[in-house]
């Protein structure tokens, strides 16, 4: 069985943000290596077009990070082209060990984007967090951000994730959640939803490894239900059907492949049933 019971706007499935009741479509875009092109001109206004498409087929959240390279510039050159889109929700992270040069790196980063302010700072892979979160708090207060978050990927440091999510009045969680890697529905899923904390998950296609051994095989019969014609959208439709889940972030560098993306915020969601047999047969494979 399948379940379409999320709020839609413009036919994107979208999710509140729990502090705010603001919405969100629950595929957004992440830059992690796709967008690390340097000054490559050519492959710079390739990543404009897959962002150009993004936008077109109703996404708003882009996430990126002083850690990714060149990533944040090409993000500004794609938005400077499209002329700062008015619906882009921005989400930047933080991302250095002595607190003090914190606030010159997310100017830093602000300026790459090209946008007044972001929507949502992040601290990068829990790095100094107990000195960033009280600059990011007081950011938010004075208007200078919109929401304050955390991060963490591949599955790590998830019992410090947990005492910060418990203590911490964030607004935001990103952490690493797919079809294979399903630790934060144990614990941090569930106490995202108990203390009202969106979350971002990154890795959903693990940096396309999954997708790799996906594509072996023929999609299952359930897939049609939830009019999949990818698996890409399998994989994705899985994440973002979790109800503790806000949006996932897929990163790629081919507007074909964002277009997939795009097409799991659309149509049915699995429902807990199906939830699981996805899992079992996935991992049967």
């Amino acid at each position: 069985m399948v379940s379409n019971a999320q709020a839609t706007a413009g036919g994107l499935i979208t999710r509140r943000i729990p502090s705010s009741g603001e919405a969100l479509p629950v595929v957004g875009l992440g830059s992690w290596i796709t967008f690390n092109v340097g000054n490559d001109a050519r492959a710079r206004d390739a990543c404009a077009e897959v962002v150009r498409a993004f936008f077109e087929a109703g996404g708003r959240l882009i996430d990126s990070s002083p850690m990714y390279g060149s990533s944040q510039p090409t993000i500004g050159h794609a938005l400077a082209k499209l002329q700062q889109p008015a619906t882009l929700f921005s989400a930047e992270k933080v991302w250095v060990g002595d607190a003090a040069r914190g606030a010159a790196q997310m100017e830093a980063s602000r300026g790459f984007w090209g946008v007044p302010r972001f929507d949502l700072m992040q601290v990068h892979n829990l790095l100094a967090w107990e000195a960033h979160l009280p600059r990011l708090f007081d950011m938010k207060a004075r208007g200078r951000l919109r929401y304050v978050g955390i991060s963490t990927s591949e599955g790590r440091r998830h019992a410090e994730l947990e005492r910060i999510m418990r203590t911490q009045p964030i607004d935001f969680v990103q952490l690493s959640y797919n079809l294979l890697d399903r630790e934060a529905e144990q614990r941090l899923l569930p106490l995202a939803q108990e203390r009202g904390i969106a979350v971002l998950v990154n890795r959903p296609f693990r940096e396309g490894a999954l997708l790799d051994q996906l594509a072996r095989h023929p999609l299952p019969g359930w897939a049609k239900n939830l009019g999949c014609e990818h698996w890409a959208q399998v994989a994705l439709k899985f994440v973002v059907s979790h109800p503790g889940v806000t949006c996932a972030i897929p990163a790629t560098s081919q507007v074909a492949h964002l277009r997939q993306n795009m097409a799991a915020a659309r149509g049915p969601l699995p429902d807990a049933a199906l939830r699981a047999r996805m899992a079992r047969d996935v991992a049967a494979l």
